[in-house]
């Protein structure tokens, strides 16, 4: 299969890799030469260190590297019969990349968006054949991360979607069909452990090192939300969250932070300028944690519950299946148990009740319950 891959920033040479491991014919394509040699020479130290820790050979190494070719003109990609953008989140530009990619390839190309949150319609209504558009969402570092987003845009054939899925079927990958909505599955579901994080924060109900080590510790979560903030950095969060909250018409559960946004207006993006909701100078040491199980519990449970209703109206509103939404969790973002799953462990019943009393507290539409996690507490159902 020839793949084509624009942009050879982080995730399309990931996606690169991906591709060409699973033995495709992949080219690279970008107009910085630059770039590309940034992008050929990760690869190498990338495989290198794979042979370092036993998991390929060096044969393997140079099947991989054969299998892409580095180009720098768009006219390279035509015989593709899948290619994937993965450049900036800008839809304008998206859009007139589309427009000149489908002048070159054939019309059986399928014309896929690495896009995280842009609409697929959109981007898709650029081309002549949109149907031949497809939302194909990776998650960063693509090599190592299993599930792939599949979001096929109301234009999308009924073809492209299934070659697309058997695609990245056969690419080892995971694979879980949103519907074509702000945030897909992912960036939507798991806003609260960002959102009520912060909130929970500014409140004063505890500090930032506290709420982590009760999401990690209590919770099981790999990093708390302040830790992977800093991560991901604030700037970038904030973005997304702020897309996610005006494409939803400025729903409340959505709300961004003005915490948030003045780390951000200051510079303080995390890790990567050194600062953010932690101090990441040399010598600096970590504030340590109220390790208090009681307060630990409440932040747990209140940021859980969250989350498990922001997953059950993703179902309910048919964003995707159960068991894509759950996966789409444990595999995308390595949450600790699929929130479906996860509240039938604690009750639904639990979930309702909490979710009640927090808007009793509040009474903010954010704390609404789903209607899906009412009808099922009264059917007395679970999600498995």
């Amino acid at each position: 299969m020839n793949v084509g891959i624009i942009g050879s920033g982080t995730m399309g040479s990931g996606i690169a890799q991906v591709a060409a491991t699973a033995g495709c014919s992949v080219k690279l394509y970008d107009t910085n030469i630059d770039a590309l040699h940034k992008a050929e020479n990760t690869l190498d130290k990338i495989l290198s260190r794979l042979i370092e820790k036993g998991r390929i050979d060096s044969a393997e190494k140079s099947r991989i590297q054969s299998n892409i070719d580095y180009v720098n003109s768009l006219h390279e990609l035509g015989n593709s019969n899948l290619t994937i953008e993965a450049i900036v989140e800008d839809l304008d530009i998206k859009k007139k990349v589309f427009e000149h990619l489908e002048t070159y390839v054939s019309e059986d190309c399928i014309i896929a968006s690495n896009t995280s949150s842009l609409s697929i319609a959109s981007i898709a209504s650029a081309l002549k054949k949109p149907e031949r558009c497809i939302g194909i969402h990776f998650f960063n570092p693509a090599p190592l991360m299993k599930l792939v987003e599949v979001v096929p845009a109301i234009q999308t054939s009924e073809e492209v979607l299934s070659k697309s899925v058997d695609v990245i079927t056969n690419w080892k990958k995971t694979v879980a069909v949103a519907k074509d909505t702000p945030g897909f599955i992912v960036n939507r579901v798991a806003r609260p452990f960002y959102g009520e994080a912060l909130r929970i924060y500014e409140e004063g109900i505890a500090d930032f090192a506290t709420i982590d080590w009760s999401l990690k510790t209590i919770g099981g979560f790999r990093m708390g939300p302040f830790e992977l903030m800093d991560f991901i950095g604030n700037d970038v969060n904030y973005a997304v969250t702020e897309s996610v909250f005006t494409a939803f018409y400025f729903d409340s559960r959505y709300k961004p932070s003005f915490t948030q946004k003045r780390l951000a207006e200051a510079g303080y993006l995390g890790r990567k300028s050194g600062k953010g909701y932690y101090d990441y100078s040399e010598g600096t040491a970590k504030p340590n944690p109220i390790e208090d199980k009681t307060l630990g519990d409440k932040i747990f449970n209140r940021v859980l519950v969250m989350l498990i209703n922001e997953a059950v109206d993703a179902l309910f509103l048919n964003i995707a299946s159960a068991e894509d939404i759950d996966n789409a969790m444990t595999k995308g973002v390595n949450y600790p148990k699929g929130l479906l799953a996860w509240a039938d462990e604690i009750g639904i019943e639990n979930c309702v009740t909490t979710l009640d009393r927090l808007y009793d507290e509040y009474h903010e539409d954010r704390y609404r319950c789903s209607p899906l996690l009412r009808k099922m507490l009264r059917d007395k159902k679970t999600f498995y």
